[in-house]
C-alpha cells in the first residue's frame, strides 16, 4: 500500500498500531478491510502487480474521503490470488484454491479473535470472485463475523468513459486497468506496446463470455494475454475512474461499518393442544 506518504491512509493502517491499542479500539461500529489481489501476467504493457496495485490505489483514494470518526481499518493486501487461468504465461504467481481459502479463513479467525465484528473481503482480481463469494458465508458460519464481499470492478460499472465493447469485454489489461495504473504509476506502463484484442467468442443465450456460462483460460480467448483495447487508456481517464470509484467505495465502507442484522426473536409455532 501507499503508506510512505502518511496521511489518512497511515492513520487507518491497522498494523501500525500496537496490540494494546488494537484491544482498546471501539469495535461496535468498526470494519476491517482485507484487500485481495493477484500477481499475474497482464500482457506486454502492464506490470504483473496490476490487480493488487489497483486495489491499493482505490482504497487509498477512498480513505481520503472517509469521515474522520469512521472506524474503518485496513490490513496489508494479499498480493497473490487464484490465477491459474493465466498459469501458461510467464509472470503469473498463483495460489491454489485450497491455499487461498486457507489463508483468508485463517486471517478471518484472527480478525474475530482481535475482537472485531465486521470483515470486508475486497478483491480486484476477477479470478478470486467465485471462491470469495462462497467463503464469505463459511466465514460467517464459523466465526460469527458479519462478512462482506466487494469487487473493485463493480465500483465503476456505471461510468461510461470508453466504447460499449470495451465496457463489456475489456476485463483484463484493457482500457480501465491501463488507465488506473497510468494514474498511479505511469512509469510502469509500456505505452509503446498497448494491445487491442477482444475475446473471439460468440455470445449467445446459453453460451456467454460476459455471463461466465463456460469456463475459459486466457489462451482460449486471447493471443496476447489481454482482453480489451488498451489504446483507449490515458492518465486523465484513470483520474476520472478513480474519482468516481473512490466516491462510491467510501460510501460503501461507511455503510458496512454501521451494518447490523435486525434482532429477530426465534419463530414459535403455535400448536393446538387437543
Amino acid at each position: 500500500m501507499q503508506r510512505d506518504d502518511g496521511g489518512s491512509w497511515e492513520e487507518r493502517f491497522l498494523p501500525r498500531l500496537t496490540s494494546e491499542e488494537i484491544a482498546k479500539l471501539p469495535k461496535d461500529r468498526a470494519l476491517v478491510v482485507l484487500p485481495i489481489g493477484a500477481t499475474e501476467q497482464h500482457g506486454s504493457h502492464l506490470p504483473i502487480y496490476t490487480d493488487t496495485l489497483i486495489g491499493e490505489i482505490l482504497l487509498q483514494a477512498a480513505c481520503d474521503r472517509l469521515p474522520e470518526d469512521a472506524e474503518i481499518w485496513f490490513l496489508p493486501p494479499i498480493a497473490f490470488g487464484k490465477s491459474n487461468e493465466h498459469q501458461t504465461r510467464p509472470g503469473t504467481f498463483s495460489l491454489s484454491r485450497a491455499t487461498l481459502e486457507g489463508v483468508v479463513l485463517d486471517l478471518a479467525r484472527s480478525v474475530r479473535s482481535s475482537g472485531f465484528r465486521r470483515l470486508l473481503l475486497f478483491t480486484t482480481h476477477g479470478g478470486n470472485q467465485d471462491l470469495l463469494n462462497m467463503m464469505a458465508r463459511d466465514i460467517r458460519i464459523e466465526t460469527g463475523l458479519m462478512t462482506f464481499r466487494l469487487n473493485g470492478g463493480d465500483l465503476y460499472k456505471g461510468l461510461s468513459v470508453f466504447s460499449e465493447q470495451e465496457q463489456a469485454l475489456g476485463i483484463h489489461g484493457g482500457a480501465v486497468e491501463t488507465s488506473l495504473v497510468m494514474s498511479a504509476k505511469p512509469e510502469w506502463v509500456r505505452t509503446d506496446l498497448l494491445p487491442s484484442e477482444f475475446p473471439n467468442v460468440a455470445d449467445g443465450e446459453w453460451f456467454s463470455f460476459q455471463k461466465k456460462t463456460f469456463a475459459w483460460l486466457i489462451d482460449d480467448v486471447s493471443s496476447c494475454g489481454t482482453c480489451g483495447d488498451a489504446s483507449q487508456a490515458s492518465i486523465e481517464h484513470g483520474w476520472t475512474i478513480l474519482e468516481y470509484a473512490a466516491r462510491q467505495l467510501s460510501q460503501v465502507l461507511v455503510a458496512m461499518a454501521c451494518f447490523d442484522f435486525p434482532r429477530h426473536k426465534p419463530a414459535v409455532q403455535n400448536l393446538e393442544v387437543p
